[in-house]
């Protein structure tokens, strides 16, 4: 029974882990008034310009800051639409998800010569034979998760302490609730709003690398599966907070999960690959009744 537990939680917070990472930056944005909606396309583009990084350099972490740049790119896109040109944030979140979803069959086609997926490149193992193997009684639980998760919680952390407990971080959220009360006190609202879609870019695109160079070490065409919609469910199922992006991940991980772990019992295994999807939907319809969002998401400061 320790055992299945052990499986069970570890495959948890594996599953987990891109959904801390993306749902985190998606904080950031909606706090600085901007729609985290393109958070699928930022994850898609991290997963493949990671393994482009990887395959043109033949190194995983060139591969890791590749994924995070490019992430970064289509949210300073998708802020740009929205914040300076007043694009409608859904169309400005949604060309994002589009374009990236666009553009990696499309490099795969050219670069690999293949209709879904990459070569294999070079990826970032696990803790395995790390220091975390020394601490008593759970080092060798520790030391199978992947460096991402532990980043994944620091940034997490770190979120949480900027926006809640610093300066910088009480203007970024009275940006995000009164731009036009924000802009008459002489905060730079374009600025803020441009700096959270940036850092949800990067903590997105750092969740896609996840999948694509700490879980494998190829990049899958749908291999994100619509985990940036989920983060923007997470994100209000966890009342735009880092930590409640954490345990909110940590819910969803745990159907998302289950699929893995009994994929090979007499359990039809659509069900299993649905599971995740039902508790979004479920949580869609009952659980997000009562949660409001920054008032001033989607306004813009000359409003």
């Amino acid at each position: 029974m320790d055992n299945i537990f052990a499986v069970i939680l570890l495959a948890t917070l594996r599953m987990a882990t891109p959904l801390i990472l993306t749902t985190t930056g998606a904080v950031f944005s909606v706090r600085a008034g901007v729609s985290e909606i393109g958070c699928e396309g930022m994850m898609i583009a991290g997963a493949f310009f990671g393994v482009l990084g990887s395959y043109l350099s033949g190194n995983a972490w060139v591969g890791v800051l590749a994924g995070v740049f490019f992430g970064m790119l289509f949210a300073l896109l998708h802020g740009v639409l929205h914040v300076i040109f007043k694009v409608n944030q859904t169309i400005s979140g949604m060309s994002v998800n589009l374009l990236a979803a666009a553009i990696a069959p499309l490099l795969i086609k050219l670069i690999w010569h293949t209709n879904s997926l990459t070569g294999n490149v070079a990826s970032i193992s696990s803790l395995e034979q790390s220091f975390l193997k020394e601490i008593p009684l759970i080092g060798g639980f520790l030391s199978q998760l992947n460096l991402f998760f532990y980043l994944a919680i620091l940034f997490a952390v770190s979120g949480w302490f900027y926006i809640f407990k610093t300066k910088s971080g009480l203007r970024m959220r009275t940006v995000g609730e009164n731009p036009l009360a924000a802009s008459t006190l002489g905060i730079n609202v374009i600025a803020y709003k441009l700096t959270g879609t940036a850092i949800c870019g990067v903590l997105s695109g750092l969740g896609g690398v996840y999948l694509s160079l700490g879980q494998l070490s190829q990049y899958v065409d749908g291999m994100t599966a619509g985990r940036g919609y989920m983060a923007m469910v997470i994100n209000t199922f966890g009342h735009y907070n880092p930590i409640g992006a954490i345990v909110g991940s940590l819910f969803f991980g745990f159907f998302d999960a289950l699929q893995i772990i009994f994929q090979s019992s007499n359990i039809p295994s659509q069900f299993l690959m649905m599971l995740p999807y039902l508790v979004t939907l479920l949580v869609v319809v009952f659980g997000l009744k009562n949660t409001r969002q920054p008032a001033g998401v989607g306004k813009h400061h000359d409003a």
